[in-house]
């Protein structure tokens, strides 16, 4: 059997207070990573994931980071990255937001920029860091957390849909900057996947049918499923992968409704 094995590797997680975050920690740390967790104002939540980590024998931590989109906090938190964790292997952009519903002719200009400024700028700014240290190692891994929506348009969410397609080109471009640097830039696309975020669908059993008919396997996800795509891609198994967006949806990008035939 082979194994994941990120022994002695250290890995920031952006946004792992909860949801996929969560996931990505408890998954890293399973396989031998010390991991460094930020949260917005869930302190008891991050820290409750830093025990779960804490219980596989590595080294946990916690960060605030009120705005991923600021650069200065942003830099503070690698500061304070170098000092705790003393180095960086990976780094995994999970933190984002999908902002209010509303068509194009009706959104509200401000909340629009927000959605892009923390989906797609916060990445850029955090990559930006790691990129900075990890090239002076030779080696490094950032995932972006991106959504079947950089494929799949959403009506009534033009920001987010935007921002994670600016998202994927990012991923590739950086890619290509780094690769011969030893670092390797991926993004994942989650499909419906069971987080708080969405409860208020998958909870609501017509919600959770409406969501199963629009996947081939039938059903939802786990957060722990994209924990353990995000583990692998990280580790030495993965090693000849970059550059790309991996889909992680029970086969949403599929088109379903063609199942039968055009």
């Amino acid at each position: 059997m082979i194994a994941i094995e990120l022994q002695g590797r250290k890995a920031l997680i952006t946004g792992g207070d909860s949801g996929l975050g969560a996931a990505t920690a408890k998954s890293l740390a399973q396989a031998g990573a010390d991991v460094a967790i930020t949260y917005r104002y869930k302190a008891d939540a991050a820290e409750q994931v830093a025990a779960v980590a804490k219980s596989f024998g590595v080294n946990a931590y916690t960060f605030e980071l009120d705005n991923v989109s600021d650069k200065a906090q942003v830099d503070a938190l690698f500061q304070r990255v170098d000092q705790q964790l003393g180095g960086l292997d990976i780094l995994v952009n999970n933190a984002g937001t999908d902002g209010p519903r509303a068509l194009c002719a009706d959104s509200d200009i401000a909340a629009w920029r927000q959605v892009v400024e923390i989906d797609l700028f916060g990445p850029y700014y955090c990559a930006r860091a790691a990129v900075e240290r990890m090239s002076k190692q030779g080696r490094g891994v950032i995932i972006n957390t991106s959504s079947v929506h950089e494929f799949i348009p959403w009506a009534g969410y033009s920001a987010y849909t935007s921002a994670k397609a600016g998202l994927s080109m990012f991923s590739k471009t950086l890619a290509q900057e780094v690769a011969a640097q030893g670092i390797r830039v991926l993004a994942v696309a989650p499909g419906a996947i069971k987080t708080p975020i969405n409860a208020n669908v998958w909870q609501d059993p017509k919600g959770l049918a409406d969501l199963d008919d629009k996947i081939p396997m039938g059903r939802v996800g786990e957060p722990d499923e994209i924990g353990h795509a995000i583990a692998f891609l990280c580790s030495d198994l993965a090693g000849y992968i970059t550059g790309i967006t991996i889909p992680i949806d029970g086969g949403m990008l599929l088109y379903p409704d063609f199942r039968q035939g055009g």
